[in-house]
């Protein structure tokens, strides 16, 4: 569950999440801005993914989460065996995630790194910031895909999941993400009709067959007020991106 608890949950429709794939062992959906990845604690937070999944679905078990207000990409085991290959998979970091977001003001340079250490912030909250004392490691990867004079969409792909990585992250270099309600100001909130980061793709291997699976998923344009999606660079490319530290 997201540590963003809303005053007033009002999850999205019963059309959502998107179911993208399914095999024996894995769910693949598109999850909705809006919607708990797994249910929050009381009635009234417990309509989520995972427990819309669970009325389609003998067994539904939780692999990561997606920020409250973040949309994209979501992988769900319908087996324990699968739970357990793919939980590891992802601890030792072998699932690729790319992300885009779309921040305030143009980042320069246009790609790079950001190793910035990352923990709790115990006065506010459920925000987290970055430490350069006591923080756990953090990296993300950046690529600038298009801007104007006032934003710029970004390719992401986090190296570390720590809480909140992407949005402190690109906050502290000076560009947060339009419409974070926790780490933009309020004119940078009020920018967008939400936030605006999506998970795009995901990629990690079947658990049985151990066989490639990639799934893309676009934002919404009409959100991120796109004509058109740019082209994505590869993991391989993105990994090439500037090595200056943010």
């Amino acid at each position: 569950m997201s540590p963003l608890l809303p005053l007033n949950y009002q999850p999205p429709g019963p059309e959502w999440p998107k179911l993208l794939y399914q095999d024996k062992d894995v769910l693949v959906v598109e999850k909705p801005s809006g919607l708990f990845s797994n249910p929050g604690k009381g009635e009234a937070l417990s309509d989520s993914v995972q427990s819309r999944l669970a009325q389609r679905f003998a067994q539904v078990f939780l692999i990561h989460r997606l920020d409250l207000a973040t949309s994209g990409v979501m992988v769900f085991a319908t087996r324990k065996k699968a739970e357990a290959a793919l939980k590891q998979q992802f601890a030792s970091r072998q699932v690729q995630k790319t992300y885009l977001a779309m921040v305030s003001g143009v980042p320069e340079p246009r790609a790079g790194t950001i190793a910035l250490p990352l923990c709790a912030d115990p006065l506010q909250p459920p925000k987290n910031k970055v430490c350069l004392q006591n923080g756990k490691s953090a990296l993300t990867y950046y690529r600038t895909l298009w801007h104007d004079n006032e934003r710029a969409l970004l390719q992401l792909k986090p190296v570390t999941g720590r809480s909140h990585q992407l949005r402190v992250h690109l906050q502290a270099i000076g560009h947060p993400i339009l419409g974070d309600a926790l780490y933009a100001n309020p004119a940078q909130q009020q920018a967008a009709p939400r936030l605006l980061l999506h998970a795009c793709r995901l990629s990690f291997n079947q658990p049985y067959s151990g066989e490639l699976l990639e799934f893309n998923c676009p934002p919404s344009l009409t959100d991120f007020a796109l004509p058109a999606l740019p082209v994505l660079f590869s993991d391989a490319e993105m990994l090439e991106a500037d090595s200056k530290k943010a």
